[in-house]
């Protein structure tokens, strides 16, 4: 008869306890973590760039996460953001360890809102904490309008769930509608943002959104 192991700890007990420091860290430097999810080409980079001058005066900053390559990083600090790139070699998500590594290279002091790019994917990010105060995901046009039905988990933590590239949607054939109603089988909460970081469409809601909530404290 094969032997049975039962585990009784959280795998991710670990990395809860780094969340956990991490989060402290950033409430005692007055800061707020905003976890950017989204498939590969999303768009998470775009909005990132053009959400953060919509946000002044609250000063922001951007950990990029990737496989590999710093392009993203280059890309923000050339647009004026404290940034750092972090890089995981092969892992599909970041994890609690990683974002504590890139906040010891951040200007803490000087920031209020830190946005963290996370991998490209709508699988592996979902339920790792990183020390967060809010999670954010992206769904672009492009992508279909069958994300929130195919990817559930990711989209049922969302505190706020954003359709990008809203100018493509006619031409990708995306309905709105669809997307909303497997989104609200899901989470019934989240405000749902439909934005073109393009053209700047639906921009102003999706930052009053933020700034409200990084100014009073998101929780």
């Amino acid at each position: 008869m094969a032997k049975i192991i039962t585990v009784r700890r959280s795998v991710f007990s670990a990395n809860e306890r780094v969340a956990a420091e991490n989060r402290t860290l950033l409430d005692r430097n007055g800061v707020r973590l905003v976890n950017v999810m989204g498939a590969p080409g999303s768009g998470k980079t775009t909005l990132i760039l053009a959400t953060a001058p919509l946000l002044a005066p609250l000063r922001c900053g951007v950990i990029e996460g990737d496989v590999a390559g710093d392009l993203d990083a280059r890309e923000a600090e050339a647009a004026g953001l404290p940034a750092v790139q972090v890089n995981t070699g092969g892992s599909c998500h970041l994890r609690a360890d990683m974002v504590a590594e890139a906040l010891r290279a951040m200007p803490l002091a000087e920031l209020d809102l830190l946005f963290v790019e996370n991998v490209g994917n709508l699988v592996c990010p979902a339920g790792v904490s990183l020390g967060e105060h809010a999670n954010v995901v992206l769904s672009s046009t492009p992508e279909g309008d069958d994300k929130p039905e195919k990817y559930p988990a990711v989209f049922r933590t969302a505190d706020a769930v954003i359709v990008t590239k809203a100018e493509l949607a006619e031409l990708a054939g995306f309905s709105l509608a669809a997307f909303e109603a497997r989104l609200r089988r899901l989470n019934a909460l989240a405000p749902l943002f439909v934005v073109s970081a393009r053209t700047g469409a639906g921009m102003a809601g999706w930052a009053a959104w933020l700034r409200e909530r990084a100014g009073g404290g998101l929780t």
